[in-house]
């Protein structure tokens, strides 16, 4: 297995209008670590997800569509007491989508270190995001348990710091995410996520920190403008794609997919970066959080003159 990552996963409802107005919904599901697992598989790497689901049909929807887009779902668990979780998306004006959670209590909230304990799997990178450890008790635990998980078989360790403000504070975050940070190989974050493990430091220092602590390298997303890449050997930069963006929803899990694409075909960190900026570009140009995702051979039509035809 080339990639396990574990989180919450729920069906997804995408308003066709304003909700309070009776508007129609699609039906689908998202979840940033399974983004990550569609990303990868489509690219041709092996990806399984971790995560509990309902005994539910939102349950099955969400393990019948990873199974499809080839992701391993073989040790997911269906829990028979809880509901699979749901989100929806509203897109209010042009520019801004309003997002509402429906999953206190979900199956996702109850994966447990028990959970991880039974995965089979002995993969070359571990994805873990900061959005698991603010779900629950028992997710916190499940996520250190991944962590050890990667030390005992060998495994890279990514950590996306993804901070998400409703879901707890930045306090608590920083508190749940620090040792997460002291283990991990790979750091993806925002500069304000990555403030989150220094609240007085600078993107440079404390990225100077966590490669000191034992981190191989800490890449830094600025939007628009790019991404850094923090390394021993220094820092490289590289611009993004300039595309017309028509839903930034899952734009961040796409750059991540193609970063660790990037680091499992041995690539050097500019074109690491390069495809990450690409995946995500495939992103933010179609709607939905992973339906737009890239396969492999689809990767060069990224900078394509505007109107060409592929014939």
């Amino acid at each position: 297995m080339d990639v396990l990552t574990a989180g919450e996963t729920m069906m997804a409802l995408r308003a066709t209008g304003p909700i309070h107005l009776g508007a129609g919904f699609t039906s689908g599901i998202a979840g940033a670590e399974s983004n990550v697992a569609i990303g990868l598989a489509r690219l041709g790497h092996t990806a399984a997800w971790l995560g509990r689901v309902g005994a539910d049909e939102p349950g099955r929807l969400v393990t019948r569509t990873l199974r499809a887009e080839g992701v391993d779902v073989s040790a997911v668990p269906r829990d028979g007491a809880a509901p699979t979780g749901l989100i929806m998306f509203e897109q209010r004006l042009p520019d801004v989508t309003r997002v509402q959670y429906v999953r206190d209590g979900s199956a996702g909230s109850r994966l447990s270190p028990d959970d991880v304990a039974a995965a089979p799997y002995a993969p070359s990178i571990v994805h873990v995001t900061g959005i698991t450890p603010a779900l629950s008790a028992s997710c916190r635990d499940a996520v250190a348990a991944l962590r050890d998980l990667a030390r005992d078989r060998g495994a890279r360790l990514s950590l996306d710091i993804n901070h998400r403000p409703r879901l707890w504070t930045r306090e608590e975050a920083a508190e749940a995410l620090a040792p997460l940070a002291a283990a991990a190989d790979l750091i993806i974050a925002s500069p304000g996520e990555l403030a989150l493990l220094d609240a007085g430091g600078t993107v440079e220092t404390i990225a100077a920190r966590l490669l000191d602590g034992g981190a191989t390298e800490i890449v830094v997303k600025d939007g628009g403008a790019g991404a850094r890449s923090f390394t021993a050997e220094g820092v490289r930069a590289l611009p993004a794609h300039s595309v017309q963006a028509v839903d930034s929803i899952g734009a961040g899990d796409g750059f991540v997919a193609g970063y660790l694409s990037g680091l499992l075909d041995g690539l050097d960190v500019e074109e690491r970066l390069r495809r990450a900026h690409t995946v995500g570009a495939f992103a933010v140009s179609s709607r939905g959080d992973w339906e737009g995702l890239p396969f492999r051979d689809e990767l060069d039509l990224i900078g394509l003159p505007e109107g060409a035809a592929l014939r």
